[in-house]
């Protein structure tokens, strides 16, 4: 993957993440529940950012990153 594409879906996951936190702080009716759960979409994106994040110093320095549980 390319810098600019981890770049890119690193910033939408961002939006998707801001978005979905205006969304579940405003005010709604009663009776009315969401039918998508904005905490569940805040939380996806959120992982994405991490992945993304972990991906973009593994591009920037040239090394992969390695787990810390396998030799």
């Amino acid at each position: 993957m390319s810098l600019e594409l981890t770049i890119a879906i690193l910033l939408g996951a961002l939006a998707i993440a801001a978005l979905a936190n205006w969304r579940e702080r405003r005010p709604r009716e009663l009776g009315r529940p969401p039918l998508v759960p904005g905490v569940a979409i805040q939380a996806i994106a959120i992982v994405v950012v991490i992945l993304m994040l972990a991906h973009l110093v593994s591009l920037l320095t040239g090394q992969p990153l390695k787990g810390r549980g396998l030799p």
